[in-house]
């Protein structure tokens, strides 16, 4: 039986088989079925086409899983605080649940009211674009749902074409089948493109109305989603109408679809557009030379743009903590400006700063040019025309003005007529309103200059500014010119004495000095400022405070230049030349490396480095800079845990002896007490620093400050030429810091500076440097008694002598007529400044 059956089944499935051909072969004889044939294998064809021809080189979806949309690099200062952001587009990403669920149903009333209904296409939407393109002969509609839209957006391009929107569903398709809708709604709102450089709807919220997502009103969210469709159109003040009748169209369809009440949807309508012209003032963009040289530093270590790395400057969403302090800056920036105004004051005007074609594109020039500055209400305009009377004048937001010739009658350093004759059409110039529509013209400084501001306990830069303003120039002095530095070196002269076995009580001639250089260039000379020969023999300290030429190239003499040149080295101001008019400031240095070397010597000579970043994020919250970033353990706790407060560790090397950094700035002291800085004095703080004139004198310098704050200023021209004979560092320079004090750290508690551990303060003779006993130091800064810094077993031997206990009576100084050949000076006078090369 079995075998039986086995035959029979087999039997049956080759009758079968047999059957279906012959029964096909039956049908093939028929017309209509041949044509069935043709046509299912041409649509298996066409499919096979379609694919080769569209969805064979689609993007991967996959992408769109861990997508990271180029975002901007965002700015904090020292308290965290945003305040600046270096973008080339207004970016901000957000989760699907941060966006109001009304917000993201008025996008779906204006876009695809569908989107949670259908499977990435629709449908009827497609047949009736069909119908409409056919019958139309201008720019193809289309029916694209939030999908597509999401495709097109991050995975194609914007070409206009039927090819493109079959590749658009077919993507859509895939989009929805490995995303889900929140997932797509998230990147949607987030990228779409919706005018004024904004993409994603956090930033249109801030570029048309200031506000933050969940900040808006309901006719807010309603503009915002019309912007999809013509962002460019829509977004524009001239277009106001068609953007009301579209936005009431989008508040219609809200109240359609059950997602608005009535009542809700005719209060919107009534509303006004209300868009703002402020841009985005959550973000302060204090910009400026300190924001530009954060910038620069952060293209050097991660790059400018996406294609040069995922943590690229404009591209990978970078949160940057800085040691800005927005009240330093703004009292830096002050005092310097005032500094370069005042010494330019009654030099005239000095010529136009660019110049442009004031042709019909005039408005797009000046704008594109970038030219700017927010000093004083000043605006930088360009000359349009001018007649006998006025010269009609226009800014780059398209107002226009008149400048009245008497309103430009400095007169003009080169040709030394008035201004206004000088004046052509095209020039950009520096104005003032002084009436609705009337200008005067201003100056711009021509010399210029560089500050920098920094912490002598760890090296941050609190505030730098590098010039007048960084849009007319965008050479950032306090980082990139290199200048002579006059006597600010002379300290550093002094502390590779002091490592030499000298001190500060150390007697030092005040006299002619010359160096023979050889039969081609027989004797060198060298001067006091103001051409004195000499005084006699006096403390290094005097020396110092009154910055005695003579007294420091003869220390540099005596001790020899290669142990000077080794300091100012190791202590990061400039490789120089052994040579002795470097002891007087010959070399080059930018006022950055100077004033981190006195911040140091404030530092007891530990190393410091001057930064402006403190560390940097990648957009999740990671540490990426420095790469031996450590957080502070403990530091962040919510209740103290009864344990010792966390405490930062010293960091950097012993770049100089502790004891002969604080024995320099003890005498750096005696500079604002009775020296070359002394108009610093009535700030009434303690204070140590030292001015600097160069030879000409073409560059003026301070550099000190307080324990806690160092700041270093130069003025000078950019191409260094003669400023004058009276320009001094102590008449320039040193008010620009006394400024920038009075501005920003007059409320601070006075600190002392403090000696390291093996300091002997012991009281001396402050005129022969001899010990004192039996006399104590008074208050008065001239006082014949001081107290002075010594390290061990170098202070003054004890005498049993009267003549060297007691202190030795200072002579009367004569306040007469200077002798003939003194240029109005003697040399007892506490000059203003004494130093540079001469």
């Amino acid at each position: 039986m079995a075998s039986e059956t086995a035959s029979h089944f087999r039997l049956r499935l080759r009758r079968d088989s047999n059957a279906v051909i012959a029964w096909f072969r039956e049908m093939w004889t028929r017309r209509w079925f041949r044509i069935l044939g043709y046509l299912a294998g041409a649509g298996l064809l066409a499919i096979l086409l379609l694919w080769v021809a569209f969805a064979r080189n689609l993007p991967s979806v996959d992408q769109l899983r861990d997508y990271q949309p180029p975002l901007p690099t965002m700015v904090r200062d020292a308290e965290g605080k945003p305040v600046h952001s270096y973008a080339r587009e207004r970016r901000v990403q957000l989760e699907y649940a941060e966006y109001p669920q009304l917000l993201v149903r008025a996008y779906l009333a204006a876009e695809d009211r569908t989107f949670f209904e259908h499977g990435g296409i629709d449908y009827p939407g497609i047949v009736t674009a069909i119908i409409t393109n056919l019958t139309n002969s201008g720019r193809p509609v289309g029916a694209s749902t939030i999908t597509q839209q999401v495709a097109k957006n991050l995975l194609l391009t914007n070409e206009v074409s039927y090819t493109r929107k079959i590749r658009e569903a077919i993507l859509a398709k895939r989009i929805e089948a490995a995303l889900t809708k929140e997932q797509i709604l998230e990147l949607y709102l987030n990228e779409i493109p919706l005018g004024r450089r904004s993409f994603g709807v956090q930033a249109a919220a801030r570029a048309y109305f200031d506000k933050d997502v969940d900040q808006l009103a309901l006719h807010e969210m309603a503009f915002l989603a019309i912007l999809p469709k013509a962002p460019e159109t829509y977004g524009r003040a001239r277009n106001a109408g068609k953007a009301m009748t579209r936005r009431n169209f989008v508040l219609s369809e809200m109240y359609r679809n059950g997602w608005i009440t009535a009542a809700q949807r005719d209060a919107a309508q009534a509303q006004p557009l209300g868009l703002t012209n402020s841009g985005n003032t959550a973000i302060a963009q204090v910009g400026g030379y300190y924001m530009e040289e954060v910038r620069r530093q952060l293209i050097d270590q991660f790059g400018e743009t996406p294609e040069d790395g995922p943590l690229s400057v404009y591209g990978g969403g970078l949160w940057v903590r800085t040691a800005y302090d927005g009240k330093m800056q703004q009292a830096t920036t002050n005092a310097l400006r005032r500094g370069l105004i005042r010494y330019d004051a009654g030099k005239g005007w000095s010529g136009p700063i660019a110049t442009i074609e004031a042709d019909g594109q005039w408005q797009s020039r000046l704008a594109s040019s970038f030219i700017g500055i927010d000093y004083d209400q000043w605006r930088i305009a360009a000359v349009l025309s001018k007649s006998a009377s006025a010269a009609r004048i226009g800014f780059a937001n398209g107002d226009t003005g008149s400048l009245p010739a008497s309103a430009a009658q400095l007169g003009y350093r080169k040709s030394g007529g008035p201004a206004f004759s000088a004046l052509r059409p095209g020039d950009l110039i520096a104005v003032r309103a002084t009436a609705p529509g009337v200008y005067q013209l201003k100056n711009i400084p021509e010399v210029s200059g560089g500050m920098v501001v920094e912490s002598p306990h760890s090296g941050r830069i609190y505030a730098m500014q590098g010039g007048f303003d960084v849009r007319l120039s965008p050479f950032n002095r306090a980082t990139q010119a290199e200048r002579q530095p006059g006597s600010t070196i002379k300290p550093f002269v002094y502390a590779a004495a002091l490592d030499n076995g000298m001190t500060p009580a150390t007697m030092i001639v005040d006299g002619p000095f010359c160096v023979y250089q050889g039969a081609r260039f027989g004797n060198k000379c060298f001067r006091n400022f103001g051409g004195s020969a000499g005084s006699g023999e006096h403390t290094m300290r005097w020396g110092l405070e009154q910055s005695r030429n003579l007294m420091t190239v003869r220390t540099a003499s005596q001790i020899g230049m290669e142990p000077i040149v080794e300091t100012i080295q190791t202590m990061g101001i400039g490789k120089h030349e052994p040579y002795l008019s470097t002891a007087l400031g010959a070399g080059s240095t930018t006022v950055e490396k100077i004033t981190n070397a006195y911040a140091m010597l404030a530092n007891h000579g530990r190393e410091l480095k001057p930064r402006l970043i403190d560390y940097a994020q990648d957009r999740r919250g990671k540490v990426i800079f420095p790469k031996n970033w450590r957080p502070c353990q403990g530091c962040n706790m919510k209740d103290w845990d009864g344990k010792p407060m966390p405490r930062f560790a010293k960091t950097g090397k012993q770049l100089m002896d502790p004891m002969t950094a604080y024995q320099v700035v003890h005498m750096l002291e005696g500079v604002v007490q009775r020296g070359t800085a002394v108009r610093l004095r009535d700030l009434g703080v303690p204070l140590f620093g030292k001015t600097g004139t160069t030879s000409g004198p073409k560059d003026v310098w301070f550099v000190g400050g307080s324990p806690d704050v160092i700041a270093g200023v130069y003025i000078g021209f950019d191409q260094p030429r003669n400023m004058g004979g009276y320009a001094q560092g102590g008449s320039l320079a040193a008010p620009i810091f006394k400024e920038f004090f009075q501005g920003s750290l007059m409320d601070a508690p006075p600190v002392p500076f403090t000696a390291p551990k093996g300091i002997r303060m012991v009281r001396i003779d402050r005129q022969s440097g001899r010990r004192v006993y039996g006399s104590w130091p008074g208050t008065d800064p001239k006082a014949a008694i001081i107290w002075e810094a010594f390290k061990p077993e170098s202070e003054p031997r004890r005498t049993i002598r009267e003549d060297e206990i007691k202190p030795i009576k200072t002579q009367k100084r004569s306040n007469g007529p200077a002798q003939k050949g003194s240029s109005g000076r003697t040399d007892t006078d506490f000059l203003d400044d004494r130093g540079g090369i001469i």
